[in-house]
């Protein structure tokens, strides 16, 4: 696409013309510093007065925008859906572009400060000792016997091939709400944990046995491939089995599904209780999910960037239910968030956000939506 026609996109969405396409190929290209830059000063200049030869307010246009979205609330969920999707994915622009509040497009509503709690990373040995992982600190990391297996460097632990080790030992890895952490297994598979996330595996893996780890939460693996020793990893009712490959396996026991994205590779899904011999298969790009309830599992084509955006710090939400956004909220910053709106609970939202903190994310969605909301005590309610 030529600077021109980006161009004429951006004048076409400051216009409130675009239609639900050009907004999303609008989203894409704003991943360009470049393009977000043209963005900035064709907000900052009025550019939009060269096209259409007319006096061009943005202000005006961001007041009208939000105008209309409060206009759509008025209507039920079932018959507001469809529209609301559209200034939804509208929204993303607003939601995740922080330097328009930066500059002071837009004022936040004033609140009390969240203050997220603070918790520690911890590490439980075969014999039940908890170790505390200091993210600010380095170390070695010894059996109860003393002997090293493994070295702790910051946000990483790294267990050694070399450790003189027989027999299955497991450790169990577990991160808090807030917080992320990565893991090198002895076979050189490397496992990065999401928040609120316990992970039990062997210290070692041992020739004869499958690789097989135990997860709670959500993790990424990437899997050192051996064709002999298939890596599984047990999500409660579910189990995964690879060789070697890439996938993201969200697990956590408060939600009604298991979902698994393929990023690279091939992995066999299977029903605790069944077998390899009758695996649900998956190729890159194809999220399986499973239904806890009905014991079922059903695939779907997917980006899987917006399934694993949050190792690098982002939330991502696609037609994700407002309930479903507060769940993951908490978790990533560790917080309570009540909705004391049972109706805006079940409302369907687009929204993305990088590395911003919990007040700046309450901030995007007062303004942009118009959702009040109350701290006290630490808590957050929405109305």
């Amino acid at each position: 696409m030529t600077q021109n026609q980006v161009e004429r996109l951006i004048v076409k969405y400051l216009k409130n013309e675009a239609d639900l396409e050009e907004l999303e190929s609008l989203v894409l290209l704003l991943n360009n510093p470049d393009y977000e830059q043209l963005f900035r000063e064709l907000i900052r200049t009025n550019y939009a007065i060269d096209y259409t030869m007319n006096t061009y307010d943005t202000s005006q246009v961001k007041k009208d925008l939000l105008r209309k979205i409060r206009q759509d609330k008025m209507y039920s969920i079932k018959f507001r859906k469809q529209a609301f999707l559209k200034y939804a994915a509208i929204a993303i622009l607003f939601v995740g572009l922080a330097y328009l509040y930066q500059e002071g497009t837009f004022s936040g509503q004033p609140a009390e400060q969240i203050i997220p709690k603070e918790e520690a990373i911890t590490l439980e040995l075969e014999n039940g000792k908890v170790e505390i992982m200091n993210i600010l600190s380095s170390k070695d990391v010894r059996d109860i016997q003393g002997k090293l297996i493994g070295k702790q460097n910051k946000t990483q632990l790294a267990y050694s091939k070399d450790a003189m080790i027989e027999t299955l030992i497991y450790n169990t890895l577990n991160v808090p709400y807030g917080k992320r952490f990565e893991l090198i297994l002895s076979d050189g598979t490397k496992v990065k944990l999401n928040a609120g996330t316990s992970l039990k595996y062997p210290v070692k893996f041992i020739k004869g046995h499958d690789r097989r780890v135990y997860l709670t939460g959500e993790a990424y693996f990437d899997v050192a491939k051996d064709t002999k020793h298939p890596f599984i990893v047990n999500a409660e009712e579910l189990n995964v089995e690879v060789m070697g490959t890439a996938f993201n396996l969200s697990a956590y026991p408060e939600d009604n599904t298991t979902d698994v994205v393929l990023v690279e590779g091939s992995v066999g899904l299977y029903i605790q209780g069944d077998t390899m011999k009758n695996v649900t298969s998956l190729s890159p790009g194809i999220k399986a999910t499973l239904d806890r309830n009905l014991k079922s599992i059903k695939t779907e084509e997917v980006n899987t960037n917006l399934y694993t955006g949050w190792m690098q710090g982002g939330l991502i939400f696609r037609n994700a239910s407002f309930k479903n956004i507060v769940k993951k909220l908490e978790r990533h910053y560790n917080i309570e968030i009540i909705i004391n709106n049972e109706e805006l609970g079940n409302e369907v939202f687009n929204a993305s956000f990088k590395q911003e903190t919990i007040d700046k994310v309450l901030s995007y969605f007062n303004d942009s939506y118009d959702i009040d909301y109350t701290i006290k005590e630490n808590t957050i309610y929405i109305n």
